[in-house]
């Protein structure tokens, strides 16, 4: 799984493109662009982007026109960025969520970017303000695709000042793990371990020892009180484990 903070390269070194071309078990890519209310040209931009990287097909899968044929003998889907409330609403205990789940349980590669990214998670920020100190209430959650238990997953993270959304959001959860992932990011997710691709870094943010939070109790719009939060920050080749929540420096 390729979970990736946005605006990936599409025209340079392509690293995270690559890799998840290179990863296809079979050389046909759906891209789902259901995220947005404007899909047009996703699938151009996306052909071009993956040009050269390997001999792949890549059809694509709209909102518009759910068509699930295109995923017959298909390696990998690839959710694009947009709005992550519209791609749960659109599959949500439907066929299409089955058969993605299922291409994930059989070796196919899942990739999401952006709002594509923040939907893998069991529990997704719906909204929320990124540009300030947090305050209770501020951030609406609601529920994933689930394909990754246990964790929230942010994007556009350090670009858009995010840390202290989903700072809240783990404080409302204090068992989910936040993830927060920068732009040109990645992290490439195999059974319970991500390793850290791109530019930026990830932000782990774990509240599971906290001792304090006030999100439950306080009223809406206080300021966050929040301790004893352990956070993490990992680079290029860095790893971590989801079920120790314990990171490995990369060999440098």
């Amino acid at each position: 799984m390729f979970i990736i903070g946005g605006h990936e390269d599409k025209d340079g070194t392509r690293e995270i493109l690559s890799a998840i071309a290179q990863s296809l078990p079979r050389p046909k890519l759906v891209l789902a662009t259901m995220a947005s209310r404007h899909p047009d040209g996703y699938l151009d931009a996306y052909s071009t982007a993956f040009d050269g990287l390997a001999e792949i097909e890549i059809v694509e899968l709209t909102g518009h026109d759910p068509q699930l044929g295109v995923l017959d003998d298909a390696g990998g889907i690839f959710f694009s960025g947009g709005d992550q409330r519209r791609i749960v609403e659109q599959m949500a205990a439907t066929e299409l969520e089955r058969r993605v789940q299922a291409l994930w349980r059989d070796g196919g590669v899942i990739a999401g970017t952006s709002a594509g990214a923040s939907a893998l998670g069991e529990t997704m920020i719906e909204r929320g303000p990124g540009d300030e100190s947090y305050r209770v209430g501020e951030v609406e959650l609601g529920e994933g695709l689930g394909l990754v238990p246990g964790v929230i997953i942010d994007q556009h993270f350090a670009e858009r000042g995010r840390i202290g959304r989903l700072v809240g959001a783990v404080a409302a959860s204090p068992t989910t793990l936040g993830i927060g992932i920068d732009e040109n990011t990645a992290i490439t997710l195999e059974g319970d371990r991500f390793t850290v691709i791109g530019d930026g870094s990830v932000y782990v943010i774990d509240g599971r020892e906290s001792t304090h939070a006030n999100a439950g109790s306080a009223g809406s719009g206080t300021s966050l009180s929040f301790h004893g939060v352990l956070m993490n920050v990992l680079s290029h080749g860095d790893r971590f484990d989801l079920g120790a929540r314990v990171p490995t420096a990369a060999d440098r």
